[in-house]
């Protein structure tokens, strides 16, 4: 088992590296995608890599819910993934639904009157 400054380094080394994955898709699809599809992209994308679970009962230290659900399906079952598939499904929600008010919102295209200029 691991110390608690060796797990705090990693989660935030895990942490760290997610967000600038992140960032630098954000950017590289800056010219290609609208800005509403890169905000979806990266709330998603922070939605996946970065919930939270624990692994097990018992254990009072987080894994990526990603991982969890993904060892957990592979080795017990879907019923067992179940715990960590409720707080991505939660994530990925929240993510549509915050970019959906920024869609309203901030990203909102000036619609012309016709004959404006």
């Amino acid at each position: 088992m691991t110390e608690q400054p060796d797990y705090l380094i990693a989660t935030l080394v895990y942490l760290g590296t997610a967000l600038l994955a992140l960032v630098a898709m954000f950017w590289w699809l800056r010219r290609v995608w609208s800005p509403a599809w890169r905000w979806l992209l990266l709330l998603a994308g922070a939605a996946l890599l970065m919930t939270p679970a624990y692994p097990y009962e018992g254990v009072d230290t987080f894994a990526p819910a990603l991982i969890v659900a993904a060892f957990q399906l592979l080795t017990a079952g879907p019923e067992a993934a179940a715990h960590a598939v409720r707080p991505l499904v939660a994530a990925l929600g929240l993510a549509l639904v915050v970019t959906l008010l920024l869609r309203i919102t901030v990203l909102r295209r000036a619609r012309h009157a016709p004959g404006d200029q």
